[in-house]
C-alpha cells in the first residue's frame, strides 16, 4: 500500500477516491456533524468518548448514519491500522469521522428521494502537521474578540460538533485586523467569553483553572485537563468568563485534540501574564505526556523538523 485508505459509504477506498458528490448536503448546505481524535503511538486517544459525542450530535440533528457503533469502531481501527504504516514510527495521525445529511433533493428530484435521504459516512486520517504548532508551545497563541458573536443555542445547540463554520471564518478574518497573528475568541449574546474555532479556553485565576460554562462545546481535551488538574491538586471550575477576566489572568491556554494544549500569550494585542507559557500550563502538559507515554512537545518539535526536512541540530549554520 502506497496511499492511505478511507472509508466512504460502505467501502474502503484510496484516499484520492474518497470524494463526495457536489450534490451532497455537507457541501451544499454545511449539513454535517463530525468528530476528530488523534493517535498516540498509533492508538486512537479516547475514541469511545469522541464516538459518544458523535452519537449525541447525530441524535440532535436527527441523522441516522445507518452504521452501528461497533461497525464504526471497527472502521476507525482498520483505517488507523493501515494508514499508520505510511508515516514514520514516531509520528501520529489525526482521525476524522463525519456524517452528512444526504444529498440535495432539489438537484435530484423526487425520483431520487431515497438517495437524497441517504447520509454520507466517511472515516479518514491525515498525518499530524506538527509544524503548525511546534513553535506555539514557546511563543503561544494570540486571541482577539470580534463583533461576530457565538451562535445562540436556539440557532445551533452547542452540544453539536458540526461543520457550519462560516461565522468562524468571518470572525478570524476580523480578528486579524486587530492582530495579524490572532485567532478569534467569540463572545456570547451577554458579552461572556465562549471558545475559539479550534478549542476550549482555560483561564488561570488565583491558582484555579476556570473554563467558560455556557455556549461551548463539551471538549474532550478539556475533560482530560480537568482530570489531570485534579491529579495534580489543582482546582478546576466552570464559570462565566469575561474579557476582563481573560485580560488580567496570570495564564490562559487552549485545549484541542491535535495539539492537546497550547498557551495563549496575547489577548487583544496585550500580553497575558508574563507573555509566555506559565507554570500551570507546564505542569499540565507534562502530566499529559506521562499519561500517553511520550513527550508531546518533543514530538511536535522533532516531528516538525522531520516534516520540514530540517536537521535536528541547527546550531551550526
Amino acid at each position: 500500500m502506497t496511499e492511505p485508505i478511507a472509508y466512504l459509504n460502505g467501502q474502503f477506498v484510496p484516499i484520492s477516491r474518497a470524494s463526495l458528490s457536489v450534490f451532497d448536503l455537507g457541501i451544499v448546505a454545511g449539513s454535517s456533524v463530525t468528530e476528530m481524535t488523534r493517535t498516540f503511538r498509533h492508538v486512537p486517544f479516547r475514541l469511545n468518548e469522541h464516538l459518544d459525542r458523535l452519537e449525541q450530535s447525530l441524535k440532535l440533528v436527527r441523522i441516522d448514519p445507518r452504521v452501528s457503533r461497533d461497525e464504526l469502531v471497527s472502521i476507525c481501527e482498520r483505517v488507523v491500522s493501515e494508514n499508520h504504516k505510511l508515516i514514520p514510527a514516531d509520528h501520529d495521525l489525526g482521525l476524522i469521522v463525519f456524517v452528512t445529511a444526504g444529498q440535495n433533493l432539489t438537484y435530484l428530484g423526487l425520483s431520487e428521494l431515497s438517495r437524497a435521504r441517504t447520509p454520507s459516512v466517511c472515516v479518514h486520517t491525515f498525518p499530524l502537521p506538527f509544524e503548525l504548532w511546534a513553535e506555539r508551545y514557546e511563543t503561544g497563541l494570540h486571541l482577539a474578540t470580534t463583533s461576530i458573536g457565538s451562535l445562540p443555542d436556539d440557532v445551533i445547540d452547542t452540544r453539536i460538533k458540526h461543520r457550519s463554520r462560516l461565522h468562524w471564518h468571518l470572525a478570524d478574518v476580523q480578528a486579524k485586523k486587530v492582530d495579524p497573528s490572532a485567532m478569534a475568541v467569540l463572545l456570547d449574546q451577554d458579552g461572556f467569553v465562549t471558545e475559539t474555532a479550534t478549542g476550549n479556553l482555560c483561564v488561570v485565576e488565583g491558582g484555579t483553572i476556570v473554563t467558560p460554562s455556557q455556549h461551548v462545546l463539551h471538549g474532550i481535551s478539556r475533560e482530560v485537563v480537568a482530570d489531570l488538574a485534579t491529579s495534580l491538586g489543582l482546582s478546576f471550575a466552570t464559570a462565566r468568563v469575561t474579557p476582563d477576566d481573560l485580560a488580567r489572568a496570570s495564564e490562559v491556554f487552549l485545549t484541542s485534540t491535535p495539539n492537546c494544549m497550547l498557551p495563549v500569550t496575547r489577548f487583544n494585542n496585550n500580553p497575558i501574564g508574563q507573555g509566555g507559557p506559565g507554570p500551570v500550563f507546564q505542569r499540565l502538559i507534562s502530566a499529559w505526556s506521562k499519561l500517553v507515554g511520550l513527550d508531546i512537545i518533543g514530538q511536535m518539535r522533532d516531528g516538525a523538523r522531520s516534516r520540514l526536512n530540517v536537521p535536528s541540530d541547527t546550531s551550526g549554520t
